[in-house]
């Protein structure tokens, strides 16, 4: 059984120490959905929502959590972001919003790829809220996450 790494011997919080990793190129992929009901989805799919472009609004969002999850997660380090994608993408229930988030460093970033959908899914919440009192927000999960090393 893994051990938590967050912990130290007597259960308090902690940091990783991530220093003697190696660097290389991590990327990470999360997805998430927000259920939405028909005349929301009209509203969205002809830019009627009176607070703007819900779908831009919320990759624009999305991108923004990704670069500030440090801020939000206490234990998260502080990361040098190469790519950032938040892609809002209407179905026949609601949004769906991926992310994909790059990085070359000595950690993970699969922490930005659900901030990323998460505060997605919370800017299409804010902005259709006054429409549409039946959304449910979920399926909110890591899709992918890899590590490579860096050649040269």
């Amino acid at each position: 059984m893994k051990e938590l790494t967050h912990t130290d011997s007597e259960g308090n919080a902690r940091m990783v120490d991530v220093g003697d990793k190696a660097v290389q190129l991590r990327v990470a992929r999360a997805t998430g959905h927000i259920a939405l009901s028909q005349e929301t989805l009209k509203l969205i799919s002809q830019n009627l929502m009176k607070k703007g472009d819900v779908l831009t609004v919320a990759e624009v969002a999305g991108i923004q959590a990704a670069k500030r999850t440090a801020e939000l997660i206490p234990l998260c380090h502080n990361i040098v972001l190469s790519k950032v994608l938040v892609k809002a993408l209407p179905d026949l229930t609601g949004v769906t919003i991926e992310s994909e988030v790059k990085c070359t460093g000595t950690t993970g970033v699969e922490m930005e790829a659900l901030t990323a959908v998460s505060v997605g899914l919370l800017t299409i919440y804010d902005m259709c809220k006054a429409v549409d009192k039946t959304m449910e927000i979920g399926a909110i999960k890591l899709t992918s996450k890899t590590k490579s090393d860096i050649p040269g």
